[in-house]
């Protein structure tokens, strides 16, 4: 039912102070990022982590902003975790079957995302949003490999580190020594011999 978190969501007053500590001091590199709906009066940056993890940056963009209440006492704070789904339908039932309420169905993008959330008094607490996507599609060119390719090999002095294009998004990089290298060869060739007529 769930794939796996996506991203945390952090609301802050000032996007550009918040942008410049996760990019400029922690190395966070910045993705896709727009305008939310003008009713709603809101900005939102994802940015990746390293291979796999990744923080979407939310802020108001003006008066009204559904962000005000979450941050008329503080300057920032985590606002909602977001959870993949390969088949929101199936989740949606699924919750409603073991008794769980959501709220807030939205599809956008021409439907490339679809939402649902569950309020935190149903989850101890934390905002959830449960989503169907491509993670790929929310990521920079500079976090993934393209789509046609699945893998990359990268020499080093002591063997060679392999990228692998991830489920999840992005990409993994997984670094092996010769000796290693020569075994998972071996494991390779064999996988592929017994598949061989």
């Amino acid at each position: 039912m769930i794939s796996r978190i996506d991203h945390v969501s952090l609301a802050v007053r000032d996007q550009k102070r918040a942008e410049h500590f996760f990019r400029d001091v922690l190395g966070a590199v910045a993705c896709v990022g727009s305008m939310g709906s003008p009713q709603m009066k809101y900005f939102w940056q994802i940015f990746s982590l390293g291979d796999l993890s990744r923080l979407e940056i939310i802020s108001p963009t003006g008066k009204g902003s559904y962000l005000e209440g979450f941050l008329k006492h503080r300057e920032g704070g985590v606002h909602h975790i977001t959870l993949q789904t390969p088949d929101l339908r199936r989740t949606m039932k699924h919750l409603e079957e073991k008794g769980i309420p959501f709220f807030g169905y939205n599809e956008y993008y021409g439907a490339v995302w679809k939402e649902i959330f569950i309020h935190p008094r149903h989850a101890f607490g934390v905002l959830i949003q449960i989503a169907e996507f491509d993670p790929d599609d929310w990521l920079s060119e500079a976090v993934k490999l393209p789509r046609e390719k699945r893998w990359q090999i990268e020499k080093t002095d002591m063997g060679a580190t392999l990228i692998f294009s991830h489920p999840g998004g992005g990409r993994v990089r997984l670094t092996f020594d010769r000796d290693e290298l020569k075994e998972l060869t071996a494991e390779l060739e064999t996988a592929v011999s017994k598949d061989s007529p």
